[in-house]
Parts: C-alpha cells; sequence; structure tokens
C-alpha cells in the first residue's frame, strides 16, 4: 500500500486551535484582551473561593482552584469559537453570497434556510434568501436597500398569495445604516417571536420549496473555509 504523504495529512486539533486564534486575531483586535478577560476571571475567583472557603484544607483549595483554570479554559474556548466566527463573516461580508454562508452554517434547529436565494439581479448580484421557522417566513434581502427593496416586496407577496396567515419578517443586509450585519442574522432571527409550531413549520417550508423553481445562482461562500491573506 502506498504510504500517504506527510505533506496531505490534516493538522491537529491543538495547530486547529492556534490557526483559528492566529486568524481572529488578525482581523479582530479585540479578541485578545477577551480571551484573556475570559480565561482569567474564573481562575482569579476560584483562587479567592480557595482562600477565603477552604478552611486551609490544601486538596480543597487545589480543588478550587483547578475548578476555576477548568471554567476558564473552557469560557476562553467559547469566546474564541464566537470571536471566529465573526471574523470570518467579516472577510466575505459585502460578497454575494455571504447571507447564504450564514444560513447554512449558522441557523439554529428550529429555523430552516437554504444558501441559495429565491431572487436574484443579474446585473448588481442583490439577492433575496427565505428563512423558516416558529417565527414565521423571513426574507433576508443582500444589498443597498434601495436596490432590494422591491425583490422583498415581491417575494412577501409572493408568500402571502400562498400563505396569507403566515407572519412574514424582512430583514436587510447591506450598507445601510439599519441593515442588520451579517454575524448578528441568527441572532435576530431568535428574537422573533414564535407563532408557528415545528410541524407547521416544516409544512410550510415544503410548501414553499414545491413552489420554487431552480435556478443557476452560485452558491453561499462557506466562511469557515476562506484563507487568511498573507501579509506582503
Amino acid at each position: 500500500m502506498a504510504r500517504k504523504d506527510k505533506s496531505t495529512k490534516e493538522p491537529g486539533r491543538l495547530k486547529q486551535m492556534w490557526q483559528v486564534f492566529q486568524m481572529t486575531r488578525r482581523y479582530d483586535n479585540r479578541a485578545l484582551p477577551y480571551l484573556i478577560g475570559g480565561f482569567a476571571l474564573p481562575v482569579i475567583v476560584g483562587v479567592l473561593v480557595a482562600i477565603f472557603f477552604s478552611d486551609g484544607n490544601v486538596f480543597t483549595m487545589v480543588l478550587w482552584i483547578l475548578a476555576g483554570v477548568l471554567a476558564g479554559v473552557l469560557i476562553a474556548l467559547i469566546i474564541l469559537g464566537r470571536r471566529a466566527e465573526r471574523a470570518a463573516y467579516s472577510q466575505i461580508e459585502g460578497q454575494p453570497g455571504a447571507v447564504g454562508a450564514v444560513l447554512r452554517s449558522s441557523l439554529k434547529r428550529s429555523w430552516r434556510g437554504s444558501e441559495m436565494p429565491i431572487a436574484v439581479n443579474g446585473k448588481t448580484q442583490d439577492a433575496v434568501y427565505r428563512a423558516v421557522g416558529r417565527g414565521g417566513v423571513v426574507l433576508i434581502s443582500e444589498g443597498p436597500k434601495s436596490r432590494t427593496s422591491r425583490m422583498s416586496d415581491e417575494e412577501r407577496r409572493k408568500v402571502g398569495r400562498v400563505l396569507p396567515n403566515v407572519p412574514v419578517t424582512l430583514i436587510t443586509v447591506g450598507p445601510d445604516a439599519d441593515s442588520v450585519p451579517l454575524h448578528k442574522i441568527p441572532r435576530t432571527l431568535a428574537k422573533i417571536k414564535p407563532t408557528l409550531t415545528k410541524a407547521e413549520v416544516l409544512a410550510i417550508s415544503n410548501r414553499l420549496q414545491s413552489l420554487e423553481n431552480p435556478m443557476p445562482i452560485p452558491k453561499g461562500i462557506d466562511p469557515m473555509k476562506v484563507r487568511a491573506q498573507r501579509s506582503r
């Protein structure tokens, strides 16, 4: 059997984390202070608890300090994951397909979305995407509101004709001041008040998909596969 080339071997978990950290720090100047604070605060709390509540028991003190260290590592990893995702999205923000990447990789289970837009302007590459969840149908336009509002209104009318009793929410992702930042799309969807059951969400999603016509539109970008640009 031929041996695998060592150059094609995937990096280990620690090396992957280090690469993620380097990419995050390059595009997010506040990532390092957040990571240090997230790790240091539980450690400090653990040390203080060990000093004042252990009654001189060395074993108990060690356990409290160890618990603080483990909690600090866990919190730091959570912070790194969130800041890394935000840094990755910042690299593709403003590019066609960025909203589709978010819908594909960051939606919660209660929401169903597609990386493919349901409407697109071939000249400007502006697009409208759709997500269905317990909050109803959400139409997310990608591009300046002055160019996408017409497409969004048209898609809202289409949904209204097919599902007249289902609430429809419009969201804009673009350069406008009141637009939703790319990394806040999942959080914005989560804030919408639930009005549908899980069974209704599935039925509505299937109903809307059955009415779609396949469009030759490029798929969304995968932000987690975007490589950081090398400094020249």
